[in-house]
């Protein structure tokens, strides 16, 4: 497997051990929901073999309001005041926190890479885009690589200044939307009509030709047969760059 490519899946099926004698990285999905204690995620490192490799969501306290269906989800009771205050990487205490909650998780896990992925109703405006900005330009990233997962009817060439002026990887479905930061791909496949869907030998083998040749590429499965379709995959990627 070429070491610059990273390939999972988003979340784990099956046990972690299993897991890991198949694929060498992983995103975990429950950071994004309720991020778990530190010291149950130091064992969830401790549990993989070296060289294996975390990424992670961000909390969803940073990306979404509080009138978002995925709080449903959410254990913390919030005040009025941090419902109202929550998402869109709007300048309060409560998004600070999330970061740190959030940059705590990535340090446990030995994480290099958090993605914040954004609902559809995180729009193109200029209140969102000095928020977004304003976000990146004061927290400490503490040398992690952040990835952006912008959603709704963003313009290609803004998002590529913003993703040029933060240090931004933009993260895509490649078979829907273009990245904008080829150098550095962060992938996330759902499946090309639905997530009850299992890629094709031929879509796998163009997946091989959106990757750059050299440089970092994370590529994580999200449909019903994604454990097999991301060990397929490195097998086809294998042969092509053997």
């Amino acid at each position: 497997m070429p070491e610059d490519v990273r390939i999972g899946t988003c979340g784990f099926r099956g046990q972690k051990h299993e897991y890991a004698e198949l694929l060498s990285c992983v995103e975990i999905q429950h950071t994004f929901y309720n991020p778990p204690q530190v010291k149950t995620l130091e064992k969830w490192s401790a549990e993989m073999p070296e060289g294996f490799e975390f990424t992670l969501k961000a909390w969803q306290l940073i990306t979404h309001e509080s009138t978002s269906p995925t709080y449903r989800r959410l254990r913390r009771k919030l005040t009025e005041k941090e419902a109202d205050e929550t998402g869109f990487f709007k300048p309060t205490e409560i998004v600070d926190e999330a970061w740190q909650v959030t940059r705590d998780c990535a340090v446990a896990l030995g994480a290099q890479t958090v993605l914040f992925q954004c609902p559809a109703k995180f729009k193109q405006t200029a209140e969102n885009l000095e928020n977004i900005r304003k976000f990146f330009e004061r927290i400490d990233r503490g040398g992690l690589n952040c990835g952006w997962e912008p959603r709704g009817p963003w313009d290609d060439e803004v998002v590529r200044e913003v993703c040029e002026e933060l240090d931004l990887w933009h993260v895509v479905d490649p078979f829907k939307v273009q990245t904008v930061t080829p150098e550095r791909c962060y992938y996330r496949l759902h499946g090309v009509v639905r997530w009850r869907y299992t890629f094709e030998d031929g879509e796998l083998d163009e997946l091989v030709s959106l990757l750059p040749e050299r440089g970092p590429s994370y590529v994580f499965f999200n449909n019903i047969t994604m454990t097999e379709d991301a060990v397929r995959f490195g097998q086809i990627l294998r042969e092509v760059r053997a």
